[in-house]
Formats: structure tokens, C-alpha cells, sequence
């Protein structure tokens, strides 16, 4: 007999994507048009590239990137001290009941793209991916 699979196992549900997607679209919104007091804030450029829900849908993780610089890490204090604001923004643009909590973290999914395509460049590896001549018969 087959065990049946948890909801954790099965990836997120239809409801947390799409939330997490209006999350996504509503940040990308305010950080376009608000002007942050915070100087750090205020001079960067940042891209949204994933919202992931919680299955109760309180809690947002919310993973950021800062285009034309790596790291991100110093602007992180930065937005969580803004994320109640944040928040506060969001709320009436989502219609739920409870607005969830907004947690900021840094997406490493470029920087490891750009290891991996590094890794793939290299003689050795190169050599390894490149089709063997077929033989002439």
C-alpha cells in the first residue's frame, strides 16, 4: 500500500502561489514608488524574485536582490526595520483577513547560477561536455 504524501511534500499550494505572487507584484509597486527616509534604502535598486508562503499564510519570505551589486546582506537591518511599514502597504491591496509578516532574505539563486556557469566554463569541464567525434566508417 502507497503512504500518502504530506502537503509539505506536495510543494505549495494553488493559494499560496498566488498570494505570494500579489505580495510579489505590491512590493515591486512600493519600492518603485516610495521614497524611504532610510539613505540605504533610498539610493537601492532592488528586484523581488520570489515570495514564498507559509501554508497558513501568515508569514512571507520574501527573497531580494540588489541589481548591479552582489551583496545584499547590508541592506537587509535596513528592510526589516521597514518591513511593518511594508506591511502596512501590502495589507489593503491583498484583501486577507490577517496581512502576513513580511520576512526579507537574500536570494543567492543568481550567485549560484553564476558559480555554476563559471564551473561549466572551465577547461576541464568543457572538455568533458563537448560530443565525442563520431567515428568515420
Amino acid at each position: 500500500m502507497k503512504p500518502k504524501s504530506s502537503r509539505a511534500e506536495a510543494g505549495p499550494s494553488q493559494r499560496q502561489l498566488r498570494v505570494g505572487e500579489e505580495i510579489r507584484h505590491a512590493l515591486a509597486e512600493i519600492f518603485l514608488r516610495t521614497e524611504f527616509h532610510d539613505p540605504v534604502l533610498a539610493r537601492a535598486h532592488l528586484t523581488i524574485s520570489e515570495v514564498r508562503m507559509s501554508p497558513d499564510l501568515k508569514h512571507a519570505a520574501v527573497f531580494i536582490t540588489r541589481l548591479g551589486e552582489q551583496d545584499i546582506t547590508p541592506l537587509l537591518p535596513a528592510l526589516r526595520k521597514v518591513a511593518p511599514f511594508l506591511r502596512a502597504q501590502v495589507a489593503p491591496r491583498l484583501g486577507l483577513r490577517v496581512t502576513p509578516e513580511l520576512k526579507f532574505l537574500a536570494d543567492a539563486a543568481l550567485e549560484e547560477a553564476t558559480r555554476i556557469n563559471r564551473l561549466l566554463h572551465r577547461p576541464e569541464v568543457a572538455r568533458d561536455l563537448t560530443p565525442a567525434p563520431k567515428p568515420e566508417t
